[in-house]
């Protein structure tokens, strides 16, 4: 499905995009997922990269469910429970798009669990097969 990627210089130093158009397609609206819990059974408190990458797993794996991949996340709201990650947080982001969703980055005091130190809200957009 044809997308088109709205950015500029910023947006492509902060690896997101401005807006995403589409057409046509089925949206996906996607919980909010996090990834304090390594695959393992594991806890990864205070680990935030570790937390990244689980997270961006665990976000995979729930688009996949519905029938899409990541990159067709078109945009997703971001909770980070320590701001000083933010910067970080945008350069990892990069390992995961080619083309960066729309995106907001907010910072809360505390999620769901304390463990927790980020979590992805998001909504992908698949072609029609």
């Amino acid at each position: 499905m044809p997308r088109q990627y709205i950015k500029g210089e910023r947006e492509e130093t902060r690896a997101y995009s401005r807006a995403v158009i589409t057409q046509g397609g089925t949206a996906i609206w996607l919980a909010g997922v996090t990834g304090g819990i390594a695959a393992d059974g594991s806890s990864l408190a205070g680990n935030f990269e570790a937390q990244v990458h689980r997270t961006f797993e665990n976000l995979r794996t729930n688009v996949e469910a519905a029938g899409g991949t990541l990159a067709d996340i078109v945009t997703m709201t971001v909770f980070i429970t320590d701001m000083r990650y933010g910067d970080r947080f945008t350069e990892m982001r990069r390992d995961y798009f080619t083309n960066y969703p729309g995106s907001a980055l907010i910072g809360v005091e505390a999620l769901a669990r304390s463990e927790m130190m980020l979590e992805i809200q998001a909504i992908a957009v698949i072609g029609d097969n």
